[in-house]
């Protein structure tokens, strides 16, 4: 290597490391085991879907207000993919980017819960470009189990970046 340039990690200078062996202890290093990040999940207009998503990826329901001080502080607002929904989600976010949320609380992402089945209108998929532009966005798409009040299955394949974010593991 050539004056003045700096070294990666040491495990990419010496190649490999050899497994260790099994009767030897952890290092005191070694991080402790993972546990999933609690989420308040915010409805930005009634109907948004935050009960029945709290029900299915675990978290706080807080409805349409925010978080009190014994709360999980990390928030996820929720809206529907219709146009009041999408209207909801700009100003909400615009509220954390100024610094005017309660203090301590940290937007983590929007959740945009479908409003009905099929395909969005093009209107309202650009909307949702900008919206993603801007911010984290996770999709759920419209499960009719969930309108007719079952929750016992497993959430849709598309949420699994969802279930990841919030450690729901059903």
């Amino acid at each position: 290597m050539g004056t003045g340039m700096r070294q990666g990690p040491e495990i990419w200078i010496r190649g490999p490391v050899a497994a260790p062996e099994a009767e030897a202890a952890p290092p005191e290093t070694a991080p402790a085991q993972a546990t999933a990040r609690r989420f308040s999940w915010v409805g930005l207009h009634g109907g948004a879907g935050v009960s029945t998503l709290a029900a299915v990826y675990g978290g706080h329901d807080s409805g349409r207000i925010w978080p009190g001080p014994a709360d999980p502080q990390s928030v996820l607002l929720v809206a529907r993919t219709h146009a009041t929904g999408l209207d909801a989600v700009v100003p909400a976010t615009e509220v954390f980017r100024r610094g005017e949320a309660p203090q301590g609380l940290d937007l983590d992402a929007v959740v945009l819960v479908a409003d009905a089945p099929g395909r969005l209108p093009r209107p309202l998929a650009h909307r949702i470009r900008l919206i993603e532009s801007v911010i984290d966005v996770y999709r759920v798409p419209w499960v009719p189990e969930w309108r007719l009040g079952d929750l016992s299955g497993r959430p849709p394949r598309e949420t699994d970046p969802l279930a990841r974010l919030t450690g729901a593991s059903r």
